[in-house]
């Protein structure tokens, strides 16, 4: 698996700055992510506090896995004066590029207490297998066994 550096780039240049502006569906924030392997599953972690499931878009398109999901600002009473916004608010998207070796048709997600879990297995083809070896039957001449398979030819 791969994400794209640039974006990565964007997301540190923006920690660094720290500029807290919105994610637009032009330009959408980055969202923070674990990934790993268990087993015969690699296992992708997504922060999404305050995302509704349905504000979520999962999507799988030519081994390109796109996490797209928005934050709405909660609604206050009016006339209420905001002291302190810190929470960011927007659009938030992360790419991941899916590599052959993993089953892209069996991506399962769940979403619980402001986490998105993804598991994607690994493809059967990439999985290591033991080779049989098939061996030859002796060769026999008149139903004897002959040691030197060079004698038939003789």
């Amino acid at each position: 698996m791969r994400t794209d550096p640039f974006r990565e780039f964007d997301r540190l240049a923006q920690q660094l700055s720290g500029a807290a502006t919105p994610g637009t569906w032009s330009r959408p924030a980055s969202m923070p992510m674990d990934a790993y392997r268990a087993g015969d599953d690699y296992v992708i972690v997504f922060d999404l506090p305050g995302v509704s499931p349905e504000a979520i878009d999962l999507d799988v398109e030519r081994n390109v896995l796109t996490v797209k999901a928005e934050r709405r600002p909660e609604a206050v009473a009016e006339g209420t004066e905001m002291q302190i916004a810190e929470r960011p608010l927007g659009i938030f998207s992360r790419q991941l590029f899916l590599g052959d070796t993993l089953d892209a048709d069996r991506i399962s997600a769940a979403y619980e207490n402001g986490v998105l879990t993804v598991k994607i297995p690994v493809a059967a083809r990439a999985k290591p297998r033991r080779i049989t070896i098939d061996s030859a039957p002796p060769a026999t001449i008149d139903g004897q066994t002959v040691e030197d398979p060079q004698q038939l030819d003789a």
